[in-house]
This record gives structure tokens, C-alpha cells and sequence, in this order.
């Protein structure tokens, strides 16, 4: 994908610098100021996916995930945001459903098994959620994935299991 050239280089870093600062309705403005040629550019449907995010957007979230997904399917991002927004949506059937078929194309991503192991939880899958979380544990580190499991609310059914890893 080409990278962007000015202004609209400018346009996203000064979208993201407003995010950063907790802002997310100047973020949004200044994305709008992007040209209608790049508003699909995955640099800009991130960001968009990240000011809907901040935002609890989620159905907004969920449609910037899935265009990054069409214009990039090689990005692990849009996969992950995509199934993430499901989740927050309360459909979270249906985001391990969309996540689990691209684990094989990112074998090395520990956020997949990860989220896996998350949404398998919440849907009451204990089993399959301990093999999810161990092949994150696999690619991450017990110490990391034992860290932010044991902050997430997600995994508070494993929190003791977790625990003791």
C-alpha cells in the first residue's frame, strides 16, 4: 500500500496526537480533513478504528475493522479490532468465530490465542479457553500473559488458575 504523502500525512499524525492527548472529537475532525482518495488507506482506517474505539463506538468500530480487513488482509489489525468490537458488542460468539480461522495466518501474534482464550471464557468454554491462553503463553511468555490475564476482567473466571501458572 502506497504511504501517504502531505497534507494527509499531516492529517492522521495531528488525529493521532489529539487521541493521545484523550481527545478523540478533535482526533475525529482532523481524520475527516484526510482527502476522500485516502480514507481507506489502512494508516487511516486504524486511526479510525482507534477514535471509535476510545470513543465506545463500537458499531462505527466495527465497520472501520472490517474495511481494513478488505482493503488489508494482511494486517493481523484488522482482524484483532474486528473480533474486539464484536466482543464489546456483546456478540462474542461471533468474534471467535470471525478471529479463530486467522490464527494460522498469524502464528507468531499472541493477541489472537490471547482473545481467543477471552471470548472462550466469557462464552463459558473453560477448557478451550486454557488452550488458547497456553499457545499465547507459548508465543509471548508465561510472565506477560500472566500480567495482563490477571487484569482482565475477561479471564476472572482463571484468575485463581491463572494465578498459580
Amino acid at each position: 500500500m502506497n504511504s501517504l504523502e502531505a497534507p494527509d500525512i499531516h492529517h492522521l499524525n495531528a488525529a493521532s496526537g489529539w487521541l493521545e492527548l484523550g481527545n478523540a472529537a478533535e482526533a475525529k475532525a482532523e481524520l475527516t480533513r484526510v482527502s476522500a482518495a485516502n480514507r481507506n488507506h489502512p494508516a487511516a482506517l486504524e486511526l479510525e478504528w482507534q477514535i471509535c474505539a476510545a470513543g465506545k463506538d463500537w458499531m462505527s468500530a466495527l465497520v472501520a475493522a472490517q474495511k481494513l480487513v478488505r482493503v488489508d488482509s494482511a494486517n493481523v489489525l484488522g482482524w484483532i479490532h474486528q473480533s474486539y468490537s464484536l466482543h464489546e458488542m456483546k456478540q462474542t460468539r461471533e468474534a471467535l468465530d470471525v478471529l479463530s480461522p486467522v490464527l494460522e495466518k498469524f502464528p507468531s501474534v499472541s493477541t489472537i490465542p490471547y482473545n481467543l482464550a477471552c471470548y472462550a471464557c466469557q462464552l463459558g468454554d473453560l477448557e478451550q479457553a486454557r488452550k488458547w491462553l497456553a499457545e499465547a503463553i507459548r508465543i509471548r511468555g508465561k510472565e506477560d500473559i500472566r500480567k495482563v490475564a490477571l487484569d482482565d476482567s475477561d479471564l476472572k473466571p482463571m484468575w485463581e488458575e491463572i494465578r498459580n501458572l
